[in-house]
């Protein structure tokens, strides 16, 4: 029997969620949702799945019909209790694309851009103040923080008080976006800047590692930290279910 990671008590949270967002209770429910975590802890393609989760068939087509859905977006929403958003950390972080992830039969951009490691994604990634995600956005490779960021501030709710980020996200456009949505930005200034980082609050910059703890914990996910799936949504929605199940136990 493969190691499975839903406990009785986790699933019986979960399983109410799935239910409020038009998901069948079959009987094999548990199974197919610990088929689709155990395919994204180990990254083997679903071909390989255990016969323990079912036809490995069933457990891709649904995974695929509630990512066209958006349903895994909607349950790591579900699951944010009472997130902490006087401080949120914005970061962004490389993900080596596979070959086999290539060639999608898409008209849509699939977010798998050429950086110096080459067919790469991106995920630019917002915590709050305990270090847990609140929301994300997936780019090709090629798209640097500056460009990304405005889209994923957008998604923060206006109760947001501060924004921490790196040196990456130097821009004045960046810093009067914050301010005009009342809220203050500490981003220290890159050392060719003439105005200095005086103004910088360096005593909270300090937990700017908040950010890079919570990446550290979903690539522990190989599907998270090296992209198999073809599809955007499909990677968008391996991300959600690594980001939803940090907030289970919450």
């Amino acid at each position: 029997m493969p190691r499975l990671m839903l406990s009785n008590e986790l699933w019986s949270k979960l399983e109410k969620i799935l239910l409020q967002h038009a998901i069948y209770n079959k009987p094999d429910l548990r199974m197919t949702v610990e088929g689709m975590l155990y395919r994204i802890r180990c990254g083997c393609p679903w071909r390989d799945l255990p016969r323990a989760f079912g036809c490995w068939n069933t457990v891709y087509k649904r995974f695929n019909a509630w990512s066209a859905a958006g349903k895994w977006l909607k349950i790591f929403k579900a699951l944010l209790v009472d997130p902490d958003f006087e401080w949120v950390f914005i970061d962004g972080t490389y993900v080596k694309a596979h070959q086999h992830c290539a060639g999608a039969v898409s008209q849509q951009p699939e977010a798998i851009g050429k950086s110096r490691a080459g067919n790469t994604s991106k995920i630019h990634l917002a915590v709050d103040a305990h270090g847990l995600p609140v929301d994300f956005s997936i780019t090709g490779g090629e798209i640097n923080d500056c460009t990304a960021a405005p889209e994923l501030i957008a998604k923060l709710p206006s109760s947001t008080e501060v924004i921490v980020a790196d040196k990456g996200y130097d821009s004045e456009y960046l810093r009067q976006l914050i301010e005009a949505r009342k809220a203050r930005s500490v981003i220290p200034r890159r050392h060719t800047s003439t105005k200095g980082n005086s103004d910088m609050d360096w005593a909270l910059y300090r937990f700017r590692h908040l950010v890079e703890n919570a990446f550290a914990r979903l690539k522990h996910y190989r599907a998270v930290a090296f992209r198999y799936d073809k599809l955007k949504r499909n990677y968008e929605s391996v991300v959600a279910i690594a980001c939803a199940y940090l907030w289970l136990p919450m």
